[in-house]
């Protein structure tokens, strides 16, 4: 009865230990894998941003007269419509 008691202990005991083990690896893994994949991500920023931004050496001379008349039109009003309310 002792010696199968001895072997219950010793058995949890490696199991409670291979655990442990196993679970600080795998942190440490997956750990490393978050890292990764964040600096992917942060590199594939850096890059659409620098894709995205226009360049610095862009000058425009000249704006068309009708972009300007679009923005200073005032409007007069609009062709009055004489209606007749219909009872049914």
């Amino acid at each position: 009865m002792g010696g199968l008691l001895k072997f219950v202990v010793i058995l949890l005991g490696i199991g409670w230990l291979l655990g442990q083990l196993l679970r600080y690896f795998l942190r440490s893994k997956l750990a490393r894998f978050a890292q990764q994949v964040a600096e992917v991500e942060k590199e594939q920023r850096r890059a659409q941003q620098a894709q995205s931004r226009p360049k610095e050496d862009v000058n425009v001379d000249f704006v068309p007269d009708a972009h300007n008349a679009k923005k200073k039109k005032d409007i007069q009003g609009g062709e009055y419509i004489d209606y007749e309310e219909v009872k049914d």
